[in-house]
């Protein structure tokens, strides 16, 4: 079932959403050469708690599969997911994609971005990142009523493609709401004219997953981290939003 959300539950996601954005904020102040994505994630653990909010990842469950961070770290080859550890330190040259949620009164947020490390990336790895970001955008634009869903797939899907990367099919994005994952799906490929129509009161999640390879991942022996197939990079980009009767919201930027 597809829950729309009224005025005031929107305002609630938003407040959730600007702490996820406060945090990535200070994640970015902290993402350097020789930090590990353990501290990464006591860093956000910290700054959700002390804003009132209570980090969204940890303990999810998936089967048997208990999430045990609060953050999502995904460093180069990897797609989603990855599992903070202070045996992954960052070196210069490195990407990392920080995914990461809180729920807050009720209602969660959630929003990933896919960070340089050091002054050493190499001009590939911008590129995959800026396309990335801008596959994001394009999906939002397309987040408009009287759209349907296949209009934003398309979107993402085809700014990635045009620029010669793949998209990851396996993992797509969602509706969020009094849960993390509500309906409905929101897929970074798809067809124009196709798929439900979009409605004033979605809140979606979209987050596209670009590889400079092949599209194929697998998931590895933690249960969680997917990786790309073919050891390529991959980015990953995500904000929540709100579709109004005036276009899209971003509620995950200040």
């Amino acid at each position: 079932m597809i829950f729309l959300k009224s005025r005031e539950e929107i305002d609630i996601i938003r407040a959730a959403n600007i702490i996820v954005a406060e945090v990535h904020q200070l994640l970015r102040e902290a993402v350097k050469p020789g930090v590990s994505t353990s501290e990464l994630d006591a860093i956000a653990e910290m700054g959700a708690r002390e804003r009132g909010a209570k980090p969204a990842f940890k303990g999810y469950t998936v089967g048997r599969n208990v999430f045990p961070a609060s953050l999502c770290s995904s460093v180069n080859e990897q797609v989603v997911h990855g599992i903070p550890s202070p045996d992954c330190v960052l070196k210069d040259g490195d990407i990392v994609g920080l995914d990461f949620g809180v729920v807050y009164r009720g209602y969660y947020g959630d929003a990933a971005v896919t960070l340089p490390v050091g002054d050493s990336v190499a001009g590939d790895a911008r590129r995959l990142m800026r396309v990335t970001e801008e596959a994001l955008y394009a999906g939002i634009d397309a987040a408009r009523v009287g759209n349907r869903m296949g209009d934003l797939s398309a979107r993402v899907q085809a700014t990635a493609e045009e620029a010669g990367y793949s998209i990851v099919r396996e993992f797509v994005g969602h509706g969020v709401g009094r849960q993390l994952h509500e309906e409905p799906q929101v897929p970074n490929f798809g067809t124009p004219n196709r798929g439900i129509p979009l409605q004033e009161g979605m809140v979606l999640a979209i987050e596209p997953m670009v590889n400079m390879g092949g599209p194929d991942v697998r998931i590895i022996e933690d249960g969680w981290t997917a990786v790309t197939t073919d050891g390529s990079l991959s980015a990953h980009f995500e904000h929540s939003i709100a579709i109004t009767a005036n276009g899209p919201y971003i509620l995950s930027k200040i």
